[in-house]
């Protein structure tokens, strides 16, 4: 028995360790943020909003970030309606090659993405499409189809298919059952398949670097920017928001998912 907690506790403190580990960084981008001085200083000898003000009065980093929120809506909504359609394939499909077709949806998860990034970019180059909303559609729907697919399979494999098969015996027909029975149910899923096709077309700049240029460029590449050209403190201030905005994504989904769960288990 003492073995047994001693283990447990153990593995506690390691899991504990690996997550101060991993968020360590940010008790240090916090703070910098916050900083008077015009470098990268921590931790802060003044307290400051000089850099948030700083963001918020620029242009070029308001534009980018525009960009990205308008990239990133796109992407979301073609990543739902691709990554279920493709789900439904994978799951329900029966058809010859269908494993090689799955490998195929997932492959731009195990490409590394600077492979993918040059791939595009000397395509795109040649037919007019570096530096363009279409572009950056394209390529970061590429990228977070996969965690559309995944979410919703998960979601399709352990679905009761008896559910759909007493609808259509009521009269129901396939459509009618598949947008009144199995949507609703898979609907959780898509969302969070949505929230990480959002944050990984917001977050991406391994292949933006290849297509961003004067003409358009993402948030995420304009802090690329601000840490080679110039130590600007401002990518502090951005790296903060940007950490707010998706911790707070990530709870409204854990609080949505929550009171779903509440609200099946009153039901039942």
């Amino acid at each position: 028995m003492n073995t047994r907690l001693l283990t447990r506790a153990s593995l506690v403190v390691l899991a504990v360790l690996t997550g101060l580990y991993l968020v360590a960084p940010v008790f240090i981008v916090i703070p910098t943020a916050f900083s008077d001085s015009s470098f990268l200083a921590f931790p802060p000898e003044e307290w400051s909003l000089r850099w948030f003000s700083s963001y918020f009065e620029d242009p070029t980093w308001i534009s980018a970030t525009v960009s990205s929120l308008r990239i990133g809506v796109l992407v979301t909504m073609c990543s739902v309606v691709l990554g279920t359609l493709a789900a439904l394939a994978m799951v329900r499909g029966r058809y010859p090659l269908r494993v090689f077709v799955g490998g195929l949806v997932l492959a731009p998860v195990l490409v590394p993405y600077v492979v993918i990034g040059l791939a595009v970019y000397a395509l795109f180059l040649r037919i007019g499409l570096t530096q363009t909303t279409l572009g950056f559609v394209l390529v970061h729907t590429s990228l977070a189809v996969p965690f559309v697919v995944i979410n919703v399979s998960s979601a399709l494999v352990s679905f009761d298919r008896r559910l759909e098969m007493a609808a259509m015996s009521l009269g129901a027909n396939r459509l009618s059952t598949f947008l009144r029975v199995t949507l609703p149910l898979i609907a959780p899923s898509m969302a969070a398949g949505a929230l990480f096709a959002f944050i990984t077309s917001f977050d991406e700049v391994v292949t933006s670097i290849f297509l961003a240029g004067p003409d358009l460029t993402t948030l995420p590449v304009q802090m690329w920017s601000g840490v080679r050209v110039q130590i600007d403190p401002t990518v502090a201030a951005v790296s903060t928001m940007m950490l707010l905005v998706t911790l707070s994504l990530f709870a409204a989904a854990g609080i949505a998912r929550a009171a779903r769960n509440r609200r099946l288990n009153r039901s039942l």
